[in-house]
């Protein structure tokens, strides 16, 4: 096989690939539909793998006192995506043939080459009625539905490759959701060589299959208890897991399942590597720093900025570089743009007038306990006489807690507290349903980016690197990807020091007091940050890097 000939087989079990298509849920299915549109944009002989989801992850719905409702996601899939007629798969799960249809979704690049994404739909007349729900919401059900979907993802998205004819080189698992493909790749080697010796199947597997894993503490992998693998895999599978010695301790790690048949395996950070590798004895971890698609995430106002100054950015991202040559006049312009966007969606939405001379920050992330999104309102009496020495503050919010994240749906509330509490010394807004369309005008919108979760959980984080992309600073805790893209003062600012172990709202103030507000008040200097920021994160920090980094040291291109 040829090298135009390699196929890579990318499997997540989320995509953000339109907005209007509730296949994701955060980062993790941005991160993947970033990806899938840059391998596009390059060339690369991708295939993309993912489950369609009839109610999505949720909308989010917020009363006067923040508390979060949860409501599916009407959406018709015919509108975006294109039935395969004739083509079904079938898995079998508890015993059951499982049906699924299949739907197509074209990622067209920016030179014309298409990447197609396949989407497994179990929802057909003639399934138990329990198959027809496996894809009925992302990350939704108890860890018997969870283990289904991923049944449905794997061994499914192996049979469906098959069906269409598709003999991918290279599986590339985007996280452990889509680790029994490894099962059903050993399964089909046996058969193709006629033994009931999974070792020497496993071998060559291996040698297929590369695993990427985002997840830093150890409650974030996928286990499910042998007893439930066994009714939901059935006996002949769970034996041949145990055979390859993963059901240890009477539990099946979906993250263990897919290292150990992987012959590449990586974090997302350089930071992150070494939490994995800690995590991870007897695996040899790799990293491959996340990024964000460019064109995607950069705004009307600064892409034009970019068409005017930039030749050849939108195909290379690390022309970007040299955005240190445009005039800081035209990055002031290009960002009062994008803000004056911000506040006018901020107005329509919430019905909130914002200063658009006053500092702006932009904080949005899944809420939950470890990303600390009220870490800002710790001291509300220090914000207050912060303000009235240096200047206005503004502060506008997004993000979901997990419809089971009782701590995380408690946060937006004591958000919304300390906002009423803050009326009007501190704006404070809250935008709800936070979607890749809040996002966009966050990002680019903002004047800082405010970062704060504990560490070492952020395996990498994307926000920061899409606000750079605009010419948004961060102002962030030294982890995940920050720790790569930090100069102090002239790409951002950190809270805390490389040294710390945690960091606190105190070092969060005393930055804000010491840097931020002065940058913006007194010096004049964001405009300088606002272009290093670019030309330093931007061009780098990109799904450009990472896909071609992913070709020639996971996919062997």
């Amino acid at each position: 096989m040829t090298q135009s000939d390699r196929r890579i087989a990318y499997f997540s079990m989320e995509a953000a690939l339109d907005n209007a298509m509730p296949t994701f849920s955060g980062g993790l299915g941005v991160l993947a539909g970033d990806y899938l549109r840059s391998a596009a944009d390059l060339g690369l002989p991708v295939v993309g793998i993912s489950l369609l989801y009839r109610d999505g992850y949720f909308r989010q719905r917020l009363d006067g006192d923040g508390r979060q409702e949860e409501e599916p996601v009407i959406w018709q899939p015919p509108d975006l995506l294109h039935r395969l007629e004739g083509v079904e798969i079938a898995v079998e799960i508890e015993g059951r043939a499982v049906r699924a249809a299949v739907w197509r979704y074209d990622v067209v690049g920016e030179t014309g080459a298409v990447v197609p994404v396949y989407f497994l739909d179990s929802d057909l007349s003639g399934n138990d009625e329990a198959d027809r729900s496996i894809t009925d919401e992302l990350y939704g059900g108890d860890e018997r539905h969870r283990l289904r979907q991923e049944a449905l993802l794997g061994i499914g998205g192996i049979d469906l490759l098959r069906r269409i004819g598709c003999e991918p080189s290279v599986f590339h698992m985007n996280e452990g959701h889509s680790s029994l493909l490894t099962v059903r790749l050993i399964e089909l080697e046996m058969e193709k060589e006629g033994t009931s010796e999974p070792q020497d199947a496993l071998e060559r597997v291996r040698e297929a299959c590369t695993f990427t894993t985002h997840t830093p503490v150890p409650a974030g992998h996928d286990r499910f208890n042998a007893g439930l693998v066994k009714e939901v895999l059935g006996a002949d599978r769970t034996s041949l897991i145990e055979q390859l010695g993963l059901l240890a301790n009477g539990e099946l790690n979906m993250t263990e399942l897919g290292t150990r048949c992987s012959r590449y395996v990586n974090a997302v950070s350089r930071r992150h590597r070494a939490v994995a590798q800690a995590m991870l004895p007897g695996v040899v971890v790799s990293s491959v720093t996340n990024g964000v698609r460019v064109v995607t995430w950069a705004s009307p106002s600064v892409r034009a900025m970019f068409d005017r100054h930039l030749e050849g950015w939108r195909r290379d991202s690390a022309m970007l570089r040299y955005a240190t040559t445009i005039d800081l006049k035209e990055v002031e312009e290009a960002h009062a743009s994008s803000k004056r966007a911000l506040l006018a969606y901020v107005a329509d939405r919430n019905g909130a007038r914002l200063d658009p001379k006053a500092l702006t920050l932009g904080l949005a992330r899944r809420v939950t306990a470890y990303k600390q999104t009220t870490l800002l309102f710790s001291d509300l009496d220090r914000l207050r006489r912060m303000v009235d020495a240096a200047g206005p503050l503004q502060v506008v919010c997004a993000g979901k807690a997990h419809p089971r994240d009782e701590a995380g749906k408690r946060l937006i509330e004591d958000l919304f507290a300390a906002a009423r509490n803050l009326e009007g010394d501190v704006a404070v807004v809250f935008l709800e349903n936070y979607d890749l369309a809040v996002a966009r005008l966050l990002c680019a919108g903002s004047d800082v980016w405010l970062n704060n979760p504990v560490k070492p959980q952020e395996a990498s984080g994307t926000s920061g690197m899409k606000a750079a992309v605009n010419g948004v600073p961060s102002l962030s805790v030294l982890d995940g990807w920050w720790v790569e893209g930090w100069i102090e003062g002239v790409t951002g600012w950190a809270i805390g020091t490389p040294e710390s172990t945690s960091d606190s709202a105190d070092d969060l103030y005393a930055k804000l007091e010491s840097a931020v507000l002065p940058c913006f008040y007194e010096t004049g200097g964001l405009a300088e940050v606002r272009r290093h920021a670019i030309a330093l994160n931007g061009s780098y920090f990109s799904t450009d890097r990472m896909a071609r980094e992913y070709a020639e040291m996971a996919y062997l291109l």
